[in-house]
């Protein structure tokens, strides 16, 4: 099986000149973290003197340091360099699961192609933090046959009625809300046609900056004028269910500075809080500790997935439960905060799983 991988390239243009910025990006990310240049070379992979080379000849083209070093202190970043590394890290957060997307659509019709068309496994699930660990793993064997591709949490059960996914992700609030998500998919799941497997739960809540300085405590709180907040974007689950608890808590998205303001993806609305454009955000508590952030537990969320009952003798989803049943899947989610395995690939009744309370 061919595999397909899509990365975003940096070109700066000055004076005629194109430079690509990516080793340097990667060396200043690693200058920021450990405050030595020594470190940030090795892990490189380069010598210091050609680690400091190449960050002169960058501040030369920029006309503006990227770097400071100070004696006995290390090596630190400049505003500008600090700068640099945070876009980095949000075009990252947002492209990812786009690039992502692209390169499985390309590898699928590559290899269908030159395998006649053998039958492949469609998962839809949105991108979250557990669901790259699953398709990390499954990645690794290359006869897998897994389409994996991210779509918002209510995209995915339209793909599973339209019979373009095999495989459904969603996530299911515990707790007062549950009864409102289920209702959401009535109409889409049959009991005797569907199954459900138990995946992960994942702490939801709010991410806020280091230290709190805000003392953000509550969803009430992101309706002081004082506070801005950043969303996510209106098709994803979260953005639903966050929209779920203002209105039970009568709350007005008009009152919240910021609510019309979305990012894609859990990573990004982080990284968008940690550059300081925001405030706080909405999101999964690894998305927060990625980014050095502070979290604000709300609610945890069962995060399963939905399949139709014939779909279960496939070869491929054989691979797929043996791979969230096994040891490593278990501890990849046990390195994620707020992450936590839930009998994963274990098959359920609807019934048994959507509950009212959760």
């Amino acid at each position: 099986m061919i595999k397909v991988e899509i990365a975003p390239v940096w070109r700066f243009q000055r004076s005629g000149e194109t430079r690509g910025l990516e080793i340097t990006l990667d060396l200043l990310s690693d200058i920021r973290s450990t405050g030595k240049l020594s470190v940030a070379a090795a892990r490189a992979g380069m010598s210091y003197r050609h680690a400091w080379n190449l960050i002169e000849k960058w501040s030369a083209f920029f006309e503006a340091p990227l770097v400071e070093r100070r004696q006995g202190s290390g090596t630190s970043l400049t505003p500008f360099g600090d700068k640099l590394v945070w876009a980095a890290e949000r075009l990252e957060a947002r492209l990812r699961p786009l690039l992502q997307n692209l390169s499985q659509e390309l590898q699928t019709e590559v290899n269908q192609t030159l395998s006649s068309g053998r039958l492949v496994l469609r998962v839809r699930a949105s991108h979250g933090f557990a669901v790259p660990k699953l398709r990390e793993l499954l990645a690794r064997d290359f006869e897998s046959g897994v389409d994996f591709r991210y779509v918002s949490n209510a995209n995915s059960l339209v793909s599973l009625a339209e019979d373009s996914c095999d495989l459904a992700g969603i996530h299911l609030p515990r707790g007062e809300l549950r009864a409102r998500t289920v209702a959401m998919t009535r109409g889409w799941l049959d009991h005797n046609d569907h199954r459900v497997i138990s995946f992960v739960t994942r702490e939801m809540g709010l991410i806020v900056k280091q230290g709190n300085p805000l003392d953000i405590r509550s969803v009430e709180d992101l309706a002081r004028p004082e506070v801005h907040f950043v969303n996510r974007d209106p098709d994803s689950g979260t953005r639903i269910l966050l929209d779920q608890i203002l209105a039970l808590r009568q709350i007005s998205p008009a009152a919240i500075n910021g609510y019309s303001h979305a990012e894609f993806t859990h990573a990004a609305v982080a990284a968008y809080v940690a550059s300081g454009f925001a405030d706080v955000a909405f999101g999964v508590e690894a998305a927060a500790r990625q980014f050095g952030l502070d979290f604000v537990p709300l609610l945890i969320e069962d995060y399963v997935f939905v399949c139709r009952c014939q779909i279960l003798g496939h070869p491929a989803m054989a691979r797929v439960l043996a791979v969230m049943q096994g040891p490593e899947f278990a501890e990849s989610i046990s390195t994620l905060p707020g992450y936590r395995v839930h009998e994963p690939g274990v098959i359920k009744t609807i019934r048994e799983v959507f509950r009212a309370r959760g």
